[in-house]
C-alpha cells in the first residue's frame, strides 16, 4: 500500500489535477492521498495559502476579510467548474469567510487551502474525504500528539476504497485548528504513511527529486538516485527545499522509504530516501551540497577560556534569555564562535552583545555579518582520506576565503562559512571538484 502526497504545483490547475488523477489511477496501491493547497499557476501568481494569510490580515486590520476571499473563491470555483465537479464550492467558501470573520485563528485561515484542495480531488477521484482535523492531533502545549494521531490514522485502513486527506494541519484539544510549519503537508504525508504501515511514501512535486546541489547555482547538476534519512535531514535543514526537514521523524522507527517524484515527469524514478544506504552504489563520496545565506558570527576571545568553568553555559544562557537558537558553535582553546541566523538578531544584536560582555568579560568580541554557510554531506566522507583537502583545495583555487569550518560529530558533513559574495563561486568549486 502506498501513500502519495501531491504538492501545490500539482494541485494548481485543472490540467495538473487531471495529471494527479492519472498517476493515482495508474497504480491501485495508491490508496492514501495527501494534498497541499494550490500553488502558483504561472510566474507572478499568488499561492492560495498566501491569499488565505492575506484574508486573515484583512480581517485583523479592517474587521472583515474582503478582496483576498474573492480571489480564493474565483480560484476554487474555476477549478471545480473546469474539472466538471458538482460540489458547491461557493458554500464552502462562505463557511470559510464566516470562520475568518468570526475571529478564527490565522492557522484556521491558512489551513483552508488544503481543506478545499482535498474536497476537490476526492470528488474527482471518487475517493472518501477525511478531514485532517479528525485524525491529526496536537497537545495542549501545541506539540504534536504522535500517539493519539497514530491510533486515529490506523483506522483509515478499515475504509473501503481510496482516501484523500488535507495536509498541513490538525486540531488542538480545544477544537481549534493548528498548522505545522510552512510546507507541513510533507509531514502529514509521513504521518499517514506510518499510521497505515505503507510500503512506501511517494512525495510528488514539480522536480525530479533531489539534485546534488542548487540548479540555480550549478547548471544541470546531477540527480541523486538515493540518499539516507540522515543526509536528507542535513541537506533539507541547510536549504535543499524539496522536502520538509521534519518529514523523516514520523518514519524513522518504521523505516518506510520516501520516493520524491515529479508529477509532470512520472516516468522519472526520482530520488529514493532510505533509513540505511550502506549497500547502495554511490557515484561519489559526497551526496549533496547545500547552503544558505543570511548568517552572523559572534566570535569571542579570552585567555585561558578552557579553564573557566561555565564559560559556554553563560554565553548560551544569554541566547536563551533572548529566545535565540544558534546554528553552529566552533570552538578553540581560547576562542568560541557562535553562528546565528541574521533574522533572529534583527533589532536586538547590540543588546545581546552587551549581555555577553557582561556575562563573560571577553578579551575581544568580533561580529561578522553576511556569512553564507555551505554543507558538504555524505556518509562516504567519514572513511575517505583527503575529502576535506579536496574541498579546501577547490576553494583556494577559486579564490574563496574560508571564514569558518565546522565538522559534525558523525563525520557525515563539513560546514564551511564564506562571505556571501563568494557563495555561488564556492558551491560551484566544490561541486566540480567531486562531480566534474
Amino acid at each position: 500500500m502506498k501513500v502519495c502526497k501531491f504538492g501545490g504545483t500539482s494541485m494548481a490547475t485543472p490540467e495538473s489535477i487531471r495529471q494527479v488523477e492519472s498517476i493515482i489511477k495508474s497504480d491501485p496501491e495508491r490508496k492514501y492521498v495527501v494534498v497541499s493547497a494550490p500553488g502558483k499557476r504561472f510566474k507572478g501568481d499568488t499561492k492560495v495559502t498566501d491569499l488565505l494569510y492575506a484574508a486573515a490580515a484583512e480581517k485583523e486590520r479592517y474587521g472583515v476579510a474582503g478582496a483576498s476571499i474573492e480571489e480564493i473563491r474565483d480560484r476554487f470555483v474555476t477549478l471545480a467548474r473546469d474539472l466538471g465537479l458538482e460540489t458547491d464550492i461557493d458554500s464552502y467558501i462562505d463557511e470559510i469567510e464566516e470562520g475568518i470573520n468570526n475571529a478564527q485563528t490565522a492557522d484556521y485561515a491558512a489551513s483552508r487551502g488544503e481543506y478545499l484542495s482535498a474536497i476537490i480531488l476526492a470528488e474527482k477521484l471518487g475517493f472518501k474525504f477525511v478531514d485532517a482535523a479528525e485524525i491529526i492531533k496536537f497537545k495542549f502545549d501545541g506539540t504534536f500528539d504522535a500517539e493519539t494521531t497514530n491510533d486515529l490514522v490506523k483506522a483509515l485502513k478499515d475504509i473501503e476504497g481510496g482516501v484523500v486527506i488535507p495536509g498541513f494541519y490538525g486540531r488542538m484539544p480545544d477544537k481549534s485548528i493548528k498548522t505545522f510549519s510552512r510546507g507541513g503537508s510533507d509531514v502529514t504525508g509521513a504521518i499517514i504513511a506510518r499510521g497505515v504501515d505503507a510500503e512506501i511514501y511517494e512525495n510528488w512535486t514539480d522536480v525530479n527529486g533531489f539534485m546534488v546541489t542548487d540548479p540555480t547555482v550549478v547548471k544541470n547538476p546531477r540527480q541523486m538516485s538515493v540518499l539516507s534519512y540522515e543526509e536528507l535531514r542535513e541537506l533539507s535543514y541547510m536549504g535543499a527545499g524539496v522536502l520538509h526537514p521534519e518529514s523523516i521523524f514520523p518514519l524513522k522507527g518504521s523505516g518506510i522509504p520516501i520516493n520524491i517524484r515529479n508529477t509532470f515527469e512520472p516516468e522519472n524514478p526520482g530520488t529514493l530516501i532510505l533509513p540505511d544506504t550502506s549497500g547502495c552504489p554511490r557515484a561519489s563520496i559526497v551526496t549533496g551540497i547545500a547552503g544558505r545565506k543570511g548568517n552572523t558570527t559572534i566570535s569571542l576571545k579570552k585567555a585561558m577560556m578552557n579553564t573557566e568553568l561555565g564559560f559556554g553555559r553563560k554565553v548560551l544562557s544569554v541566547l536563551e534569555r533572548y529566545g535565540i537558537s544558534f546554528e553552529h558553535m566552533p570552538t578553540g582553546i581560547d576562542t568560541m564562535s557562535i553562528v546565528i541566523a541574521d533574522k533572529v538578531l534583527n533589532g536586538i544584536e547590540q543588546a545581546v552583545l552587551d549581555d555577553i560582555k557582561g556575562k563573560v568579560n571577553p578579551d575581544s568580541i568580533e561580529v561578522l555579518h553576511n556569512l553564507a554557510l555551505i554543507a558538504v554531506v555524505g556518509h562516504g566522507m567519514a572513511n575517505q582520506i583527503g575529502t576535506a583537502a579536496k574541498i579546501f583545495t577547490a576553494l583556494f583555487e577559486s579564490g574563496v576565503n574560508v571564514r569558518m569550518i565546522d565538522q559534525g560529530s558523525s563525520e557525515m558533513n563539513i560546514i564551511i562559512g564564506v562571505e556571501e559574495k563568494d557563495y555561488e563561486k564556492a558551491i560551484q568549486a566544490i561541486y566540480y571538484a567531486f562531480f566534474d
